[in-house]
Order: C-alpha cells, then sequence, then structure tokens
C-alpha cells in the first residue's frame, strides 16, 4: 500500500514544504510554500511537473503564526491524498549541535534539547522548532522526524573541528560542525550513482545560494566544510558576512557601543552581498546591475569561493571532482565561470558552451578536474530519511515471528 512523508523547511517568514508518495520507491508530487509570514501570508503549492495547483494569499494576515499557517497546508495534504495515508513529516533542523548526529524522531523531550541550540543559529533553529510544534499541534499522532544539516559532517576529523580557544569551550560544545549537510548527502548519493569513480575519490561540493558553503568529501563523506560554530562562517552569502575577524566585532562592541542583539542583525541580516552592493541580496539583480557596487559584490563573492574551495584542497590531498550546486550554483554560468577562473593552478579547465547551457558535466575532456553541475534536492534526502526510520521503528517493533517471515 502506498503512503506519503510530507517534507518541511522553516524558516522567519516562510514554510517550504513536499510531498512524497513511496511504495518501492518515493515520488514528488507536489511541492509549495507558505511565504512572507508576519505580513501578507502567501500559499502555493505546485504539482510535480510545475503546475500551479493552488494560490491563496491572507491580506490581513499579519498576526499568524506558524501553526495558523500550517494548518492550511495540512488541510490540502489531507485533501490531495486522498486515500493515501501520511505516515510521517520530516522536518530540515539546521543545527543538531553534539546531541542529534543522526535523524531522530521528535517529542517534546527532544525538542526541549533542541531549544538549547538556538544561540548556535539564532536565523534558523527558532523557526525550524516553532514549525515542530506546529505539527505536533495539528497531528499529535503523526510522527514527526528531524533532519540536520549538521549530521553528515559528523565524520570531519578531530583536526577539522577545533577552534584555537580554550578546552573548557569546547566542553561546552563549542567547535566547527559544517552545515548543507542534507544538500551534501544528496550531492553525494548522486555521484555514487551517476559518476562512481568520482564519488569514490576526493570531491569538493559548492552549494552556493543565499545560504552558500563548500565541502570536502573523501569517498563520500565529509572531511572538512567551509562554515563551523554556526551558519555564518565561510563563503559571502546572500546577506550573512562568511568568514570576519573577530577583532571586527569586539570593534563594533567597544567603538559603536552594540549590543549582541544589534551585532547578529547585522552579521546575519545586513552583510554580504546586500552590504557590499548596497543593492540587492539576490545575485541575478547584481549581475544585471551595472552599478560598480554591484559588480564589487559579486567580485567578493567569486574570490571568497575560490578562496574557500582552494583551502579544502588540503585535507583531500588533492582534487579529483568539483561540483556545484544549488540555486547560484546551478543556474549562474557567470558565477561558475569566475570561480574556475581562479582555480586554473588546479588544473581545472571548462567548456564556456558547456558551462552556459547549465551542462552535467562543464569541464573540458582535457581538465584535471571533472567540473559537475548537479541540481540538489535536500526535500528528497529528508523524505529518504523518513522511510529509512519509519522502516526501523517497524523492525523494531515487529515481533520474532514476523522477523522470521521477513528474513
Amino acid at each position: 500500500m502506498s503512503e506519503a512523508i510530507l517534507t518541511l523547511n522553516a524558516g522567519s517568514s516562510s514554510i517550504k514544504f513536499a510531498l512524497f508518495t513511496f511504495n518501492h520507491a518515493l515520488t514528488n508530487i507536489a511541492h509549495g510554500e507558505m511565504a512572507d509570514i508576519g505580513d501578507i501570508p502567501h500559499f502555493s503549492i505546485h504539482g510535480p511537473h510545475g503546475e500551479l495547483l493552488l494560490e491563496k494569499s491572507w491580506p490581513h494576515g499579519e498576526a499568524l503564526s506558524h501553526e495558523d499557517l500550517l494548518g492550511p497546508v495540512l488541510e490540502w495534504v489531507d485533501q490531495h491524498l486522498g486515500g493515501t495515508k501520511l505516515a510521517a513529516c520530516g522536518h530540515r533542523i539546521v543545527h543538531g549541535g553534539d546531541i542529534f548526529t543522526a535523524p531522530t524522531r521528535l517529542d517534546q523531550t527532544a525538542l526541549e534539547k533542541l531549544a538549547t541550540l538556538d544561540p548556535l543559529a539564532p536565523l534558523h533553529e527558532p523557526h525550524n522548532i516553532a514549525a515542530i510544534r506546529a505539527a505536533l499541534a495539528l497531528r499529535p499522532g503523526l510522527p514527526q522526524i528531524g533532519c540536520f544539516d549538521t549530521s553528515f559532517h559528523k565524520t570531519m576529523p578531530a583536526v577539522a573541528t577545533r577552534f584555537a580557544l580554550p578546552r573548557n569551550l569546547r566542553n561546552e560544545g563549542v567547535r566547527r560542525y559544517g552545515f548543507h549537510g542534507l544538500s551534501y548527502e544528496y550531492i553525494a548519493g548522486q555521484l555514487h550513482s551517476t559518476a562512481p569513480d568520482v564519488a569514490s575519490g576526493r570531491v569538493i561540493a559548492a552549494h552556493l545560494g543565499n545560504g552558500a558553503s563548500a565541502c570536502a568529501m573523501s569517498n563520500g563523506q565529509s572531511v572538512d566544510s567551509s562554515m563551523g560554530f554556526t551558519a555564518l562562517d565561510g563563503l559571502i552569502m546572500g546577506t550573512r558576512t562568511g568568514t570576519l575577524d573577530a577583532g571586527v566585532l569586539l570593534y563594533l562592541m567597544q567603538a559603536h557601543s552594540m549590543s549582541a542583539d544589534e551585532i547578529t542583525d547585522i552579521v546575519y541580516k545586513k552583510s554580504g552581498l546586500l552590504g557590499i552592493s548596497g543593492i540587492s541580496a539576490d545575485m541575478r539583480v547584481l549581475l544585471a546591475s551595472k552599478a560598480p557596487e554591484a559588480a564589487e559584490a559579486v567580485e567578493s563573492f567569486t574570490y571568497a569561493a575560490a578562496q574557500h574551495i582552494a583551502a579544502l584542497v588540503v585535507p583531500l590531498g588533492g582534487l579529483d571532482g568539483l561540483v556545484f550546486t544549488a540555486g547560484i550554483g546551478e543556474h549562474s554560468p557567470e558565477i561558475r565561470a569566475a570561480i574556475c577562473a581562479r582555480l586554473q593552478w588546479l588544473g581545472i579547465a571548462i567548456d564556456p558552451l558547456a558551462n552556459a547551457k547549465n551542462a552535467p558535466v562543464i569541464s573540458k575532456a582535457a581538465s584535471a578536474v571533472e567540473v559537475m553541475v548537479i541540481p540538489t534536492n535536500e526535500e528528497a534526502m529528508i523524505a529518504r530519511h523518513c522511510v529509512a526510520l519509519l522502516a526501523q521503528h517497524s523492525i523494531d517493533q515487529a515481533t520474532p515471528d514476523v522477523l522470521a517471515l521477513r528474513t
């Protein structure tokens, strides 16, 4: 009998979701977004081929909460599924810390532990948790499963996780974690299927979107990442600084008497591409602009990306494959070309025509490093984890007689 999985990715002003059915294989049957939460909430759902299935807005919905707005999503899911059972709801959670290192069934005890991680991902974690609480309240009997962006990086060696800080801070969990793990895990799986020779070697994947990072993978496992203690570190992002001298923060505190909240607002929401350009956080807008400030933002972005990719060659001891993914990585030939131009010393040579077409392989045959463009799918990764966890729970609950029949 076919069952279904709903995946949720909740942010401060949106809830992105996808609906999958599964029997012998997962099939995406719908995806959508509840956008502009806190302003004029707007609800849109599309079918697997992009066709619009539903559109609705709440003109006076400024006070509507995640629970208020998740209700219509779940109602639509129930109607759309008909007789198909919704088996679980899977949630993308940015930070699992040292507590959650694998997909986990969520309950009130787990939520209390998750809440202690809010300071590590203030832009994401509170909203992730708000959606989980809403789903638990709206569907008390439905399994809620947390999938953590940090989990994929648990294979990073200790040396890659250390800060040069007093040891007591390390004991509190102040260390490098790495993020965008669901995306990197999906890319590792796709590489294993489509390019096994590359997958078994030394690969750097660059997840370039509003949030951006790079991950070094050896034989499909994370060995290092550009992001560290929080999702603020590493590459320049849409509104986030990326790597920043800690002395700048001390300066803001001492010379400008800024509070922690004020600094948080600057480094998370007013910096990155937006901060450099003063125009936009959207790479498409900046590439279309003739303003010199826009060009500076693009130049800084590609410089920082190439710099961090180059640094990740060190833990790998060389490079066999470079993968671009996420919104910018998948759709911006200009950005890929600019980054690869700075990495020619690694033997990277891209084919301009293939790059312009966003082809799966954009490197020349003679390139020492195979350069690829692979669309990511974090929702599918969450759904896979849900199915696996449900199957494991079913096995754990089975009687010896039933297990004997299965084997």
